[in-house]
C-alpha cells in the first residue's frame, strides 16, 4: 500500500485558495506572509480576495497555487507521509519543497523567477497552447511532426487528451489537421503562450543559472518527474529535469502509470482544483484519487 502525492499546475487557481489555511492554522498564516515579503506584493490579497483576472496573470498564478499546495502539505503534520510524489509543470515545485529537496523560500523564489521569465518568452514569441482530445497520442505526433513551424506535444495529460503548444500559426494549422483525423475536439486554450515548447528557451535559458545555483537535496521520497516519468532522488539529476522541463513535454499519463507499475496504491492531490484527482482516474481507473484543497 504506497500512498503517492501530487501536486496542481497552472490552471487550478480559484479566488478564496488558502484562506481557511491562513485564518486557521497559525503555522500557515506564517509562511503565507512570509511569501508576501518575498514576492514584495501582498500575493494574499490576491488569493483570497481577488478578481479571476489578477489570479490568472502568470507571475501571480504561479506562486499562488504553489503557496496554496506547499502550505497545505506543510499543515498536514505526519499525514504528509509519501512513499512517491510527483507535480504537473509548475506543481513539480510544489512536489520538491513538500518532500524537502528545496526549501520554502528558495522554491517560492524559483518559481517566482519561472513566472516571470515565461511571460517575458512569452511577449518575445506570441504563440498558444489547443487542447486535443479523442484522438491515440501517436496521431497527435505525428500530425504535429508534419505541420510546418513551431508544434509541439506539450502535456500527455491522459488517454485521449493532449495539449499541443507552439506558434499561433502552427496551432491553427495543426488544429485543422486534428479535427481532420477525426479529433473529438482541438480547441485553443486561454493561455498567455506555448508552454512546454521550444518558444520557451528564452525562459530556459533565464531560469538555468538560478536552478543550477539554488540548493537541492535528497527528498524524503522519489519524485517523478515531468520529463521523463521516471522517480528521481539524486539532487543533480533534479535539476537537470527541472531546467529542461520549461521546453519538454509533461509526461503525466506515463508518470502515473509508472508510480502504479512502481506500487502506488492511492493518490492523493494537494492544493487547488480537482484536476490531477480526475487524470488519475482516467489514467488509472480502479486506483483510489482523492483532492483535499482544505484542512
Amino acid at each position: 500500500m504506497k500512498k503517492a502525492f501530487v501536486f496542481p499546475g497552472q490552471g487550478a487557481q480559484f479566488v478564496g485558495m488558502g484562506k481557511d489555511l491562513y485564518d486557521n492554522i497559525p503555522q500557515a498564516r506564517e509562511m503565507f506572509e512570509r511569501a508576501n515579503e518575498i514576492l514584495g506584493f501582498r500575493i494574499t490579497d490576491i488569493m483570497f480576495a481577488g478578481t479571476d483576472e489578477e489570479l490568472k496573470q502568470t507571475r501571480v498564478t504561479q506562486p499562488a497555487i504553489f503557496l496554496h499546495s506547499v502550505i497545505l502539505a506543510k499543515s498536514l503534520g505526519d499525514a504528509f507521509a509519501p512513499d512517491m510524489a510527483a507535480g504537473h509543470s509548475l506543481g513539480e515545485f510544489s512536489a520538491l519543497v513538500a518532500t524537502g529537496a528545496l526549501s520554502f523560500e528558495e522554491g517560492l523564489k524559483l518559481v517566482s523567477k519561472r513566472a516571470l521569465a515565461m511571460q517575458r518568452a512569452c511577449e518575445i514569441n506570441p504563440s498558444t497552447m489547443a487542447a486535443v482530445l479523442a484522438l491515440p497520442d501517436e496521431t497527435v505526433e505525428r500530425i504535429c511532426a508534419e505541420t510546418e513551424g513551431v508544434v509541439v506535444p506539450a502535456n500527455y495529460n491522459c488517454p485521449g487528451q493532449l495539449v499541443i503548444s507552439g506558434s499561433n500559426e502552427s496551432i491553427d494549422k495543426a488544429c485543422e489537421a486534428l479535427k481532420a483525423a477525426g479529433a473529438k475536439r482541438a480547441m485553443k486554450l486561454a493561455v498567455g503562450g506555448a508552454f512546454h515548447s521550444p518558444l520557451m528557451e528564452p525562459a530556459r535559458e533565464e531560469l538555468s543559472k538560478a536552478i543550477e545555483e539554488a540548493v537541492i537535496t535528497a527528498p524524503m521520497c522519489p519524485v517523478y518527474q515531468n520529463v521523463d516519468a521516471l522517480p528521481h532522488t539524486d539532487p543533480a539529476e533534479i535539476k537537470a529535469n527541472l531546467i529542461a522541463q520549461l521546453t519538454a513535454p509533461v509526461r503525466w499519463t506515463q508518470s502515473v502509470r509508472n508510480m502504479v507499475a512502481d506500487g502506488a496504491s492511492s493518490f492523493t492531490e494537494l492544493g487547488p482544483g480537482k484536476v490531477l484527482q480526475g487524470l488519475v482516474g482516467k489514467i488509472a481507473p480502479g486506483v483510489e484519487a482523492t483532492s483535499i484543497q482544505a484542512l
